[in-house]
């Protein structure tokens, strides 16, 4: 039976009860499931985990040769619990022979459901009319409704497809861009893909599900937000880079658009005297808009999966794995 050691989640009532769960359900699949959580993160005990493990399940944290330099020829497989991974090297891995994998889509109606939450709370202004009652001043903000608008999805992946969904009960008018175009998606959605442009020039709300790369660094920025309306809400909850924070703040404090939400920052945490916090027209939140029970147990299950397909000799979907060039490596030998 092949050994799969996990670094994700907490010690906490909930975090035990899924752990338990996916044990479970990990010995159907014929694998040894062992919980190790990295709270706080070490690396040391990370090394140490591995090199006794067929596979492990990693969080956000930075693996690099750091960890890989040091790990013996037990190990075959990472799978990241989500699906950023712009802190894995991946040319490193395969160098060392070892698979990355990511659980593409487990966490995507989360993720979804948090994105609409913020486009409507944004729009209302949630977050300033809170203000207003702690303040003891009565005054009633007129916010904006998300019926009928136009919204734009930036990535239309497994998240901004349900995000779609989610909105069909919307009446909006739904646009999005995305180099790999799912026309079937879009077909069934209503959804008609665009370029970013009209994105940032026309739509109401925008709400970002890009992966971060050197093409998406700080996309968003002053330039953009310069075209966008007056009254448009924009939230993220992909990866912090992509939007130029400074930017955004200044577009928020001088009103060049109406509102804003994010779950994910440049640094994490984001740091307690950042300018962003001190703005009632923007709702942050710590990273967690895949952070429902639902969510967290689909993403275990489908690790699980993952590691047994893997083990049993089961090509893995394109879409979560990596790294396909991993094998070159281990055909020489390693």
């Amino acid at each position: 039976m092949h050994k799969f050691v996990s670094f994700f989640g907490e010690r906490s009532p909930m975090f035990e009860e899924l752990n338990q769960k996916t044990e479970v359900y990990a010995k159907t699949r014929g694998i040894e499931y062992v919980w190790v959580p990295q709270v706080p993160y070490d690396v040391e005990s990370v090394v140490q985990c591995l090199n006794e493990a067929d596979a492990g399940l990693i969080d956000v944290e930075p693996y690099d040769d750091r960890i890989f330099n040091r790990l013996n020829d037990r190990c075959k497989l990472l799978v990241r619990f989500g699906v950023g991974f712009d802190k894995v090297d991946l040319k490193a891995a395969s160098a060392h022979g070892l698979c990355v994998a990511r659980t593409t889509g487990a966490n995507k109606t989360g993720v979804a459901e948090m994105a609409l939450t913020m486009l409507l709370a944004a729009g209302r202004q949630v977050m300033v009319n809170r203000n207003t009652v702690n303040s003891g001043k009565w005054v009633k903000n007129v916010g904006r409704e998300l019926i009928g608008k136009k919204v734009g999805i930036l990535g239309f992946g497994n998240i901004g497809i349900a995000l779609a969904k989610l909105l069909t009960g919307f009446d909006c008018e739904v646009v999005a861009y995305d180099i790999c175009k799912n026309e079937v998606a879009a077909k069934a959605l209503n959804v008609r893909f665009t370029d970013m442009e009209e994105i940032f020039t026309t739509c109401d709300a925008i709400s970002v599900h890009l992966p971060y790369n050197a093409q998406t660094d700080h996309l968003i920025n002053a330039e953009v937000f310069a075209k966008m309306k007056k009254d448009a809400v924009l939230v993220c909850t992909a990866r912090g880079k992509i939007i130029d924070e400074d930017a955004l703040y200044d577009a928020l404090k001088n009103h060049r658009i109406a509102g804003a939400g994010l779950d994910v920052y440049a640094t994490e945490p984001l740091p307690a005297d950042s300018p962003l916090t001190k703005l009632a027209n923007i709702i942050l939140t710590p990273h967690v808009s895949s952070q429902t029970y639902e969510s967290i147990w689909n993403t275990y299950k489908k690790a699980v999966d993952i590691a047994a397909d893997f083990f049993e000799g089961r090509a893995l979907d394109p879409a979560d794995l990596l790294n396909p060039d991993y094998k070159e490596r281990l055909k020489e030998g390693k």
